[in-house]
């Protein structure tokens, strides 16, 4: 009897955490967006990318590892507005993953690198020489 009790018990708390479409707002159009989805699947190195179809904005990619096991996610990009939508199908989201949560995270950090400015190029150009006489 304790054991079913326990069983319920675990079973409960994992329902809500299993497969989940989470929806992430951007006020970005979606050509801007997809290089920094691109560039997380691609430098991040916690994405094993199965497959990227730049016409469509979608990728698929699985992630985790030897205590979690791997999961299979995919993230699409839907114009919205001015802005766009990115939706992350995530195979679980739990107590100990947040599958979504991060994928957004690190979208976030590859956008502003990509957006970064870069530094003063006119300070390295050279001196124009002068005449010799």
């Amino acid at each position: 009897m304790k054991v079913i009790v326990i069983s319920a018990l675990l079973l409960s708390l994992a329902t809500p955490a299993l497969a989940k479409t989470h929806k992430e707002a951007f006020a970005i159009p979606c050509s801007t967006l997809w290089p920094a989805v691109k560039d997380t699947l691609r430098n991040s190195g916690k994405y094993g990318i199965i497959s990227i179809v730049n016409e469509e904005l979608t990728a698929s990619y699985n992630i985790g590892g030897t205590l979690t096991g791997k999961r299979i996610n995919t993230v699409l990009l839907n114009p919205s507005g001015s802005g766009c939508e990115m939706q992350i199908q995530t195979a679980f989201s739990g107590l100990v993953n947040n599958d979504a949560g991060d994928f957004k995270k690190r979208v976030d950090e590859s956008l502003a690198k990509l957006n970064a400015t870069p530094p003063n190029s006119a300070a390295a150009e050279p001196e124009a020489q002068k005449p010799v006489r």
